[in-house]
């Protein structure tokens, strides 16, 4: 093996180095966020853009694809064997074999060693050259089929160390939200706690002036990536009632385990209007919830199909019932339910009866058609055949997020 190189393959430092400068980063860009930024930003998008921004691409190398070539060079004398009559310190003339390895995603992370166990047995002995891994044997037998054999043994001494350093790439990559997540969520606290305190002293809070509204796009790193932090309009921060996820899946399995009991007995509900079907889901939602309440939580009705939950004068959570007459309608009715909600963190679900037969064609168009919506954001969870969870924004801001659920009950026509 011919080595001449400064920039062997697993030769630097552990690979755990370059994931803890990317979380060293990641939190110096959270806590180096405005205030106003971080209450307001939509969380799922902002950690998303981090994600992006720090996200490593595990070098993939592509041995179906080597090319070979080769070169005269001086070759010193302690290179040759033994047979060769030498001067010591003398260079020689002689031809390199070399071997390239193309590598895909990130090549720059081969020259770190694994977090944990390393190999130096075998280890493959390469360097890095652009966009491939180079290896050099040096021709002193004129044999092919040597050389050929010196290559594999070194393509086999590195396996061991690419799949350890390969597996502790794709564990930072898989765990890298949740600690994004944590990171932000450790800032948010911060500031909610310490903006809680201020306000408890009953003196008006000093307004910050020249803050900027907008924003830079970060200047593209390795492999070109376009990564847009999410724009935050809002200079202030309002804190306002949310229903927590608990309460909010038991206030949704509520309605399903009622919904269910409407497929159960069709002829019962045959002739059953939207108003009546919402007035059953009231009356088994009135004793499992607290109304009347001192905090001022109460179910109202609104409209003909409304169902809310209110805090003071907040909703924090209201359903929609409809009978199902196509794609256009149910998005529209989408459209209805974010017309009621301009503030953060609601919750909300769409109730939709079916009398068509074919319910299975109706459940899938669920699922194609409501990405369609201009203010969907994502689908989250499918929590039974009928029941899906989807990511909305308020109309105008995307910041503004709105969990909704969508599910769907069998009434068909009975005989």
């Amino acid at each position: 093996m011919y080595r001449r190189r400064t920039s062997t393959i697993f030769r630097g430092g552990r690979i755990s180095e370059v994931f803890q400068k990317a979380y060293d980063n990641i939190k110096s860009t959270i806590d180096g966020e405005r205030e106003d930024y971080i209450l307001n930003v939509n969380e799922a998008d902002y950690v998303k853009h981090l994600e992006t921004k720090h996200k490593l691409l595990p070098p993939v190398l592509h041995f179906d694809e080597v090319s070979a070539d080769s070169y005269e060079g001086d070759i010193p004398a302690e290179y040759f064997p033994g047979s060769f009559n030498l001067y010591e310190g003398k260079s020689y003339k002689k031809e390199v074999i070399q071997f390239f390895v193309p590598v895909s995603g990130d090549i720059s992370l081969l020259r770190y060693r694994p977090a944990s166990v390393i190999y130096f047995g075998g280890s493959g002995d390469f360097e890095i050259k652009g966009d491939s891994i180079l290896a050099e044997f040096i021709n002193f037998s004129n044999n092919a089929e040597e050389i050929k054999q010196k290559y594999e043994r070194e393509v086999n001494g590195l396996h061991a160390n690419y799949n350890i350093l390969k597996v502790d790439i794709e564990s930072f990559n898989n765990t890298l939200t949740d600690q994004i997540l944590n990171y932000f969520n450790e800032r948010k606290g911060k500031i909610l706690s310490k903006k809680s305190l201020l306000s408890s002293l009953g003196i008006p809070l000093r307004k910050k002036e020249h803050i900027a509204n907008t924003f830079a796009i970060p200047k593209p790193e390795l492999r070109e990536k376009i990564v847009v932090k999410p724009i935050v309009y809002e200079q202030g921060f309002k804190p306002e009632p949310t229903l927590d996820d608990d309460n909010y899946h038991k206030i949704l399995k509520v309605i399903n385990d009622v919904g269910k009991n409407f497929e159960r007995m069709p002829s019962v509900y045959k002739y059953k209007g939207e108003e009546d079907l919402r007035d059953h889901i009231l009356l088994t939602l009135d004793p499992n919830f607290e109304f009347g309440s001192a905090s001022g939580e109460t179910f109202n009705k609104s409209g003909k199909t409304d169902i809310q939950l209110r805090y003071d004068s907040s909703v924090v959570f209201i359903a929609e019932c409809k009978f199902w007459s196509g794609e256009k309608n149910y998005l529209a009715t989408i459209d209805q339910l974010l017309g009621y909600l301009t503030w953060r963190d609601t919750k909300a679900s769409v109730v939709i009866f079916a009398r068509q037969k074919d319910f299975s064609a109706i459940l899938k168009k669920v699922r194609d058609s409501t990405s369609n919506h201009a203010n969907h954001l994502g689908f989250v969870s499918n929590v039974d055949e009928n029941w899906f969870n989807f990511r909305f924004h308020i109309n105008g801001d995307r910041n503004r997020e709105v969990k909704i659920a969508v599910q769907l009950y069998h009434l068909p026509d009975t005989q």
